[in-house]
């Protein structure tokens, strides 16, 4: 039986496997379906390029998109910034009372270096404290930290 690929069995190839990355997530198949719609392509300007060739050819660029994405193109994409560690970064500073909390109204606390972009802060607190006490931040609830006795 002779089989053969024409350029647009590349290219819906590549369209469908490109579709089920979105449901794979793992950007891994994406590769192999940008092969495919690459060969696709070129088979329209080369249509006499055999089967066997057809195959080996989308085999190696699929590896090279592959190996290009994991080497070099993903390292780029990482994010090494500490966005969203707010939570982390201010568990265990210690602060010093400027107003203390009083029923439901919420208290103030200033660090001695600003701590995320402020060096005052709301806060909660379950022991007594006083205007000049040192806390330390044990939790945070919404935009206010929560706060014991240093």
């Amino acid at each position: 039986m002779d089989m053969t690929l024409l350029y647009w069995h590349w290219i819906v190839i590549g369209i469908v496997l490109m579709l089920a990355e979105i449901f794979v997530g793992s950007f891994f198949i994406l590769w192999f379906g940008a092969a495919a719609v690459v060969i696709g392509v070129v088979l329209v300007v080369f249509p006499g390029v055999t089967t066997g060739i057809q195959v080996l050819s989308w085999g190696l660029l699929s590896t090279g998109f592959a190996i290009g994405w994991f080497r070099f193109l993903k390292p780029l994409s990482t994010d090494k910034t500490k966005a969203g560690l707010s939570r982390e970064t201010l568990l265990g500073e210690i602060g010093q009372v400027l107003s203390p909390p009083n029923g439901e109204k919420r208290g103030t606390v200033r660090f001695p270096a600003p701590v995320l972009g402020s060096d005052e802060w709301q806060i909660i607190s379950q022991d007594s404290l006083n205007p000049g006490d040192r806390v330390s931040v044990v939790d945070v609830s919404g935009n206010s930290l929560i706060v014991t006795k240093a």
